[in-house]
């Protein structure tokens, strides 16, 4: 949890993708380990935010299970993490308006590390920058990503430019980074395909 003199928190979970690479249908509920993909990165996230909600588009009910708000992007036609982002932010200012951050991360990373809010915050600091994301393995996860509630309407303005690509507009706008190391497990595995599941189940079983 964020301390006393922190701004709060809030959590977002990726969900709106269409999930082609696994077939389609709801890629974050698919079992890991017994429980859905989702549970996991719930339960990783829920003790480093102030907060938790899920981006996700289609019926929300599917995701009542999880006792958490779900929003659905504001952007028609699948307009991808971008969108759902503009709506966790969205959210966040209306319902939570002590919120200094929201702190995106994909709903297929089910091995997300413990410290990651307060990594990404420290970096953020650090480095003066309004934005920071996470990286491992020579490779930023813009996914997951610390964003300042407060550049919401750029989202919106980027968007209705027909903005849709997550890294360009966070390298734009100045993001820090934070580097986790990706051995003995890459915390930001994530699974895209039918053989990405079976390699985090694997995952899984070693890291109980």
């Amino acid at each position: 949890m964020t301390g006393m003199a922190e701004a709060p928190i809030i959590g977002l979970i990726l969900a709106g993708g269409r999930a082609l690479r696994m077939g389609g249908g709801d890629k974050a509920l698919m079992p890991l380990a017994g429980r859905p993909i989702l549970a996991h990165v719930v339960e990783r996230l829920r003790g480093q935010c102030d907060g938790l909600l899920i981006s996700a588009n289609g019926d929300p009910a599917r995701l009542m299970g999880f006792g958490l708000p779900v929003v659905a992007d504001a952007v028609p036609d699948f307009a991808g993490p971008l969108a759902g982002v503009l709506s966790g932010l969205d959210w966040a200012a209306a319902h939570r308006p002590d919120a200094g951050s929201l702190l995106s991360v994909a709903a297929d990373t089910p091995f997300i590390p413990g410290d990651l809010a307060r990594r990404l915050r420290q970096a953020r600091a650090a480095a003066g920058l309004p934005l920071a994301c996470a990286a491992s393995a020579g490779r930023r996860h813009y996914a997951v990503c610390l964003w300042p509630v407060g550049l919401r309407d750029e989202l919106r303005r980027a968007l209705a430019a027909g903005e849709r690509r997550l890294g360009r507009l966070i390298e734009g706008q100045g993001v820090a980074v934070a580097d986790w190391p990706a051995k003995p497990l890459d915390p930001f595995f994530n699974v895209n395909t039918p053989e990405d599941l079976v390699e985090a189940e694997r995952l899984a079983a070693e890291a109980v």
